[in-house]
């Protein structure tokens, strides 16, 4: 995560500019949203729809990096939120607001994703840490219709 107060103040401005809840609808140029399921495969086809997403958008150097990122989000998703479900599923969302990507996936849990100290002997307990480690920052916001939007953001520097 970028330590510069500056460059994380940037990063929730244009968080809170896209405003989750309207983008999920649908329909933004230069944004791609896809519909998940509380299943295990979904995080496959998150990283799948990530990777073609910034192919056609050019940025294909950033796809192996955001592509992780978004497994350990969607995962996050699957694990923590399985049991709000009943309001909706989960919803992956890409959109390039130049000089970056942001990604985005949105759950109907209220419950605030908490790092853990990470422990690299166990398989648990390393996913916000990895979301850190590989994007500019992330965060969270609310959705008005309940659930919340964890996303992390990508500088992207066009071919």
């Amino acid at each position: 995560m970028v330590e510069d107060p500056l460059a994380t103040a940037d990063c929730l401005q244009i968080t809170r500019e896209v405003g989750f809840d309207h983008l999920l609808m649908g329909g933004k140029p230069y944004t791609t949203s896809c519909p998940l399921s509380f299943q295990a495969d979904s995080v496959k086809t998150a990283r799948d729809v990530t990777r073609s997403t910034l192919r056609d958008w050019g940025l294909h150097d950033l796809s192996d990096d955001a592509a992780l990122v978004v497994s350990e989000l969607v995962t996050n998703a699957i694990r923590y939120a399985m049991y709000a479900r009943g309001r909706r599923g989960i919803e992956l969302l890409l959109m390039r607001v130049a000089p970056h990507v942001l990604l985005a996936v949105a759950d109907p849990s209220d419950e605030v994703p908490r790092p853990k100290e990470p422990d690299f002997i166990s398989e648990n307990g390393r996913g916000l840490y990895i979301v850190e480690t590989y994007s500019q920052c992330w965060g969270w916001d609310p959705l008005a219709s309940g659930g919340k939007a964890v996303w992390a953001l990508f500088r992207a520097d066009a071919p």
